[in-house]
């Protein structure tokens, strides 16, 4: 009798184990170091459970400043903001603004190749995931490399919680700005924040016809105006969007003489897609560099 409730006890507390190991599992732990040497590249993102996790990249996509035509003086800026931050010199947050399918992602990601070398490292957080930016600053502040936290296609609606924390990261805390992390964001919105007719209505207008903006006005503006440098990227004229065809078909190994008859196919595909981005060039080089090559 007392070894059958021996017995008993004994698959219990085995059972209880198990279950609180589940439970501790699910509760929210503090955000911990990943591998640093184990990339260049990291994700932060959150899980279910609500613990926060980085992690590291392991096949990050190459690219080279060199490859990117077209936005010579945008790259100008980022270059040499980047190189400020790694040689320890003083460097801005940077905001890259503008028409999609620019180059804005793809020259953050070809400063990063550049600068690794040096110690540059980059860990992109998603805009869900921006209330968590303090406790990511603080956990690579006393790192030896530089971190750029990489925030991609920034945008806000009214109220959510990630504007006032990449607000208060940026400009404004409580806590000294950290000297070896910068935020880098693209966005379509220059100001980050849906604007509506009604919001003009707040604009002031003095006798003289100097015009101030009113507080919704201002509030939109202030998280913009924290970003140190502000780049704009611009839609391709016809000419610039087929030198960049031409010029990633070049990297993808296609002939001259082909990329000289691939004109009207890239305008083709320029029309059939409504744009004229690098993006699209992109694309399309790949498609006419994969049929050319197999044929061959």
């Amino acid at each position: 009798m007392n070894e059958a409730l021996n017995e008993q006890w004994a698959k219990f507390f085995v059972r209880a184990e198990q279950f609180m190991s589940r439970v501790e599992q699910s509760l929210p732990h503090g955000l911990t170091e990943p591998d640093w040497s184990a990339s260049i590249a990291f994700r932060y993102r959150r899980r279910a459970s609500g613990q926060g996790i980085i992690s590291p990249v392991q096949h990050v996509g190459a690219m080279r400043l060199e490859d990117l035509k077209e936005i010579d003086v945008q790259k100008q800026k980022i270059q040499r903001n980047t190189a400020q931050f790694v040689q320890g010199s003083t460097a801005n947050n940077v905001l890259l603004t503008g028409a999609r399918g620019t180059g804005k992602s793809s020259l953050i990601r070809a400063c990063l190749h550049t600068y690794a070398p040096l110690g540059l490292r980059l860990i992109e957080v998603d805009k869900d995931d921006l209330v968590d930016l303090p406790d990511i600053v603080e956990i690579v502040a006393a790192r030896p490399e530089k971190f750029i936290v990489f925030c991609d296609d920034l945008s806000f609606d009214e109220g959510e919680a990630g504007y006032k924390a990449l607000k208060s990261v940026l400009d404004g805390s409580v806590a000294a700005s950290t000297p070896n992390v910068l935020i880098y964001a693209t966005s379509n919105r220059r100001h980050l924040l849906p604007e509506y007719m009604s919001e003009n209505l707040t604009y002031q207008h003095t006798e003289d016809g100097e015009v101030h903006p009113g507080e919704v006005v201002e509030e939109k503006i202030s998280l913009s105006e924290r970003f140190g440098l502000w780049v704009s990227f611009y839609p391709f004229s016809q000419d610039e969007y087929l030198h960049i065809s031409a010029q990633w078909l070049h990297a993808l190994g296609v002939p001259q003489s082909a990329i000289e008859q691939s004109r009207a196919e890239a305008l083709l595909w320029a029309l059939e897609r409504g744009s004229r981005s690098g993006r699209v060039a992109w694309q399309f080089a790949r498609d006419f560099a994969g049929r050319t090559l197999a044929q061959a």
